[in-house]
């Protein structure tokens, strides 16, 4: 059994690493409010441009461009977003695990990494790190996004890779973050086939079966509309990353509170029975020793 002056230092310990992550908790808090905002500003812009580029594609099947189609080379381009720091529960370790036990071959990945962490793990896996940008993730700008857009494209467009995926952790609310990989070059169309039995099909499906023109013509349209959509797409997946770290790491530090409560609590419960067992020894011994003595 411990002694008593064993479990004291312990529990001391204990308390002390609770302050900090009762601190880290209140932090990652506050931040998640302003990045929780943002990311639900940012939204509405996010989600407008992803359909558009769909519904564009749905009405114009059979168009040929060189961002519809996929590239020359096996290489393929991988912007994987994590954190620079850790104590985020499974945060970091998700994204890295859609890398290394997904379905795209090691050999023919490029990494593009925004977040040490990511740079880290994949490094010591072996993948092959060709950019990396660690300062991003603390303060996301959509220029930033639109820089690593330009690159990513001219490399897709000189036939350096052919195709570019997307690894980020989607905020779905303060609680739930799912980690995702979006295929973003060549874009394709997202839309399911309508279900059997139903028609003439809907309203909708109608809409999409009507031609689109386009002015002055398609692929000069797509020349300008696919850079904004990959921009906007990786910035919004850089806006909900920062939401999606801070919510983790709220919730990791509060679980760590907990834990620590109780293990104190434990030690409390510990110090106070080797406290009374002492006591008593000591009256056992003085009573002892009084009767040797009459």
């Amino acid at each position: 059994m411990a002694s008593m002056r064993d479990i004291k230092r312990r529990k001391g310990s204990i308390q002390s690493t609770q302050q900090i992550t009762k601190a880290m908790k209140l932090v990652s808090t506050v931040k998640l409010q302003r990045a929780k905002q943002r990311a639900e500003q940012s939204k509405t812009y996010f989600d407008c441009m992803y359909e558009t580029v769909n519904s564009v594609l749905k009405k114009t099947s059979g168009m040929q461009h060189r961002y519809l189609q996929p590239g020359n080379s096996t290489k393929k381009a991988v912007i994987v977003i994590t954190s620079n720091r850790g104590l985020a529960g499974g945060y970091n370790s998700n994204i890295v695990k859609l890398i290394t036990r997904g379905n795209l071959p090691k050999e023919d990945l490029d990494i593009y990494s925004i977040g040490k962490k990511g740079r880290d793990a994949l490094s010591r896996g072996g993948y092959h790190i060709v950019w990396e940008n660690s300062e991003i993730i603390e303060e996301p700008a959509y220029a930033d996004a639109m820089q690593l857009s330009k690159k990513l494209l001219e490399a897709f467009a000189a036939g350096e890779i052919g195709e570019i995926y997307l690894a980020y952790t989607y905020f779905k609310n303060t609680v739930v973050h799912i980690p995702k990989l979006m295929k973003l070059l060549p874009v394709e169309a997202g839309a399911d086939e309508p279900a059997e039995g139903m028609g003439e099909g809907t309203n909708e499906e109608k809409k999409l079966s009507i031609p689109m023109n386009f002015e002055p013509n398609d692929e000069e349209a797509l020349d300008l509309l696919i850079p904004k959509y990959i921009t906007s797409l990786i910035y919004g997946a850089l806006v909900e990353a920062v939401a999606s770290e801070n919510g983790a790491r709220m919730q990791a530090m509060d679980s760590a509170t907990s834990n620590a409560e109780e293990m104190i609590s434990k030690l409390t419960l510990q110090y106070n029975r080797a406290r009374q067992g002492s006591i008593t020894q000591e009256l056992t011994e003085i009573i002892a020793g009084a009767e040797a003595i009459s």
